[in-house]
């Protein structure tokens, strides 16, 4: 019996229109998610589709507001018992986030999948309908049971804590960095190498469905010469956590490590990470943690942390917690 999947359309550039082939200019969000559906055949051969257009803008313009909206859609979708799977279509510049996001949040079995594309919907060689293809047996397959919110493009299957965008041009632009491909969808088969993380599936960290708004959370990149005017900036706006995307392995000056310390000591949550596309920052390594109050940030990058702590601070502000749900979470 084919399975019961539901399509929540944002936009992106998979929904996107190119004019001109031979320009690289498009517009983002153009079409809707039926006429995305429809360009692409054979789906009907995978799965009883369903579809809804939740959003339709490009991912630069995601925010607090959409991801909250989603989760709650999602999570009304997954709790009916006329779906068996969820597949998001969203663009790629945020979907590292937007997924991550849902990872989070997201408490059902059933299976989340999330697909973009790097060319728009009407480019020379779109890549879009085969990542939709794809998307689909993913969300199909009985083996993607229990894994939690799953991205796929360009063939590879990645866990949305794991994937990152690490090009801008080429289809072949999400990475899973150390940790590895969950596995690989090709001409609608699917092919599992790494199984769940324990911590996923059912499982959830955070409850948002009272939520209206998320803590505010800023992200300062650091470079030689850093001053501490944003720093400053950041806590003047009202910011409850500050994620350092360090040089190296979290790194900052001596002049903005002690800034973070008062920051850090007045109450806003500092976390390091690092600009490093591939990067572990391990606490208390070339910057001493627990004397300044500071989170380690391990393995995920700028963007991600930044997620993790906004969701973090509508439990607590205690920095050791917070410690303790990174290496969670």
């Amino acid at each position: 019996m084919k399975r019961r999947v539901h399509v929540l359309g944002t936009g992106g550039t998979i929904a996107g229109a190119q004019p001109d082939p031979a320009h690289h200019g498009y517009t983002a969000a153009t079409y809707g998610i039926e006429w995305l559906l429809n360009a692409v055949p054979g789906l009907d051969r995978l799965a009883l589709l369903t579809g809804e257009q939740l959003v339709n803008i490009g991912s630069q313009d995601m925010d607090d507001a959409v991801w909250l909206k989603l989760a709650r859609r999602l999570t009304e979708v997954l709790d009916s018992p006329t779906t068996d799977a969820a597949l998001i279509t969203h663009g790629t510049d945020t979907l590292e986030e937007t997924s991550y996001f849902l990872s989070l949040v997201t408490a059902s079995a059933k299976p989340v999948v999330m697909v973009g594309s790097m060319r728009p919907a009407t480019a020379i060689s779109a890549d879009g309908p085969a990542n939709i293809y794809n998307g689909v047996a993913v969300a199909a397959d009985p083996g993607s049971v229990g894994r939690g919110t799953l991205v796929c493009l360009n063939d590879e299957i990645h866990y949305a804590r794991n994937a990152v965008k690490t090009g801008t041009m080429n289809p072949s632009a999400f990475s899973s960095m150390a940790r590895g491909l969950a596995g690989v969808a090709s001409a609608g088969r699917v092919e599992w190498f790494e199984p769940a993380p324990p911590e996923r599936g059912a499982a959830k960290c955070f409850d948002v469905a009272g939520l209206e708004a998320l803590p505010r959370v800023d992200i300062l990149y650091a470079h030689a010469g850093m001053s501490t005017d944003l720093i400053d900036a950041a806590m003047a706006a009202g910011a409850r956590g500050l994620v350092v995307a360090g040089v190296g392995a979290g790194n900052v000056s001596v002049r903005a490590v002690e800034r973070l310390a008062e920051a850090a000591s007045s109450g806003v949550v500092v976390v390091r990470s690092s600009r490093v596309v591939s990067a572990m920052v391990l606490r208390n390594s070339e910057i001493d943690d627990d004397e300044f109050g500071f989170v380690a940030a391990g393995d995920l990058n700028a963007a991600k942390s930044r997620v993790l702590l906004q969701l973090a601070l509508t439990e607590t502000g205690d920095a050791r917690r917070i410690q303790e749900i990174f290496e969670r979470c």
